[in-house]
Order: C-alpha cells, then structure tokens, then sequence
C-alpha cells in the first residue's frame, strides 16, 4: 500500500532531494577533479623525467665530454648551428647577457651549445663561432649518430632543408634547457624570454 505524503509536507521533501543530489554531484566532481589532478601530475612528473640524459661529445677544444663533467653546476642547453641566421645567435646572446647579471652566480652555471649540424659544425668552427658570445660558453658536436642520440634524449627536432645552389639549412626547435646540478631536468625556458626574466628565474633557482 503506497503511502500519501501529506502536501504540507511537499516542499521539505523537494529541498531534500535537491540536496541530497547536490551533495552526490559534488562528490563526483572532487573524486573526478581528485583524478584528472593526479593524472596530470604522474604526466609532468613523467615528462620531466624522461628529458635529458647521458651523452658524450667534443668541444671547441677537441676534447670529449660527457654530462657528468658538468655535475655540481646547472647546465643552460641550447641546441642550433653556426649557420643559422637569427634564432641561434640572438638565443646565445640572451645567455651572455643573462650570466652577467647573474654576478658570482653565474660562476654555477654552465651555457652549452650542442650543435644539430655535425658535419659542417667542427670543433674549430665552433670555437670561432662562440667566442662573440664570451668565454663561459662550451660548444659540442660529435658524429651524426651521437648528435642525433643526445638530440633524441632531450626531445629536440631538426631537419635538414634544401636551399638553392645545393646548400642547406637546419629547421630545429628553440626550447632553452636548464638542467639541475645532479643533471636532472629543472625548467625549459622559450625565446619569448628576455635576459633579465632568464636572470630572474636562475637567480631563485642556483
């Protein structure tokens, strides 16, 4: 036998249920917020860890190196090559700018530059290429297979592209790498940064 709810009665019975459904919806919504959050945090942690790596080159000097000559210090990636016309050099100026407002600072940071074009980027073409931009700079190059492995680590694109008269450029990607002193991945930077807001960043960081 169904039971009559007095009419009186209606309007609480109503209020009720809209709160009871508004309390059950917004229990959906953290659990599902709780879970997109956690998501998204495993992904950035993920992605972080897997930029970056061991690597072994040669300098402007002709000496190898590898990653763990630079631990105790942060390395400023940048990967381009001496031919490129603007992003590169502009790129490697903010550096030199950004260390010298950095003071003693600086002295804790590394700017590297690995070049993506192996075969017209020697060590002696490298260190002549470098020196406009100061002495704290360490340029690498290496053979096509050990560029494209550390190139490969850190997430970098470049494409070699036809120009006219059978020369070529390189297209490559401009992210700014910052590396930690145990050479773990701390911060990637984009070209939209100035010297100072680099500075600024580094000086928190070191």
């Amino acid at each position: 036998m169904a039971i009559k709810t007095p009419k009186a009665w209606m309007p609480y019975v109503i209020l009720a249920a809209a709160l009871l459904f508004t309390a059950v919806a917004s229990t959906a919504l953290w659990i599902i917020g709780n879970h997109q959050r956690a998501s998204i945090g495993a992904s950035e942690t993920q992605t972080k860890a897997q930029i970056g790596g061991p690597f072994t080159l040669t300098d402007q000097n002709g000496q190898r190196r590898t990653d763990a000559d630079f631990r105790g210090r942060y390395m400023l990636i940048f990967f381009g090559f001496t031919n490129c016309p603007d992003v590169c050099p502009t790129t490697l100026s903010v550096f030199s700018e950004a260390l010298n407002k950095l003071g003693p600072k600086a002295d804790r940071v590394v700017p590297i530059f690995i070049s993506v074009d192996p075969e017209r980027d020697t060590p002696e073409l490298l260190k002549s290429y470098l020196a406009s931009f100061g002495p704290r700079f360490v340029g690498l190059t290496g053979t096509p297979d050990e560029v494209a492995k550390v190139a490969k680590a850190y997430r970098v694109y470049y494409q070699k592209r036809a120009l006219e008269g059978g020369a070529y450029a390189v297209d490559h990607s401009s992210v700014i790498y910052l590396m930690d002193d145990k050479g773990k991945f701390a911060a990637y930077y984009t070209l939209e940064r100035g010297p100072d807001a680099l500075a600024a960043d580094l000086a928190k960081r070191l």
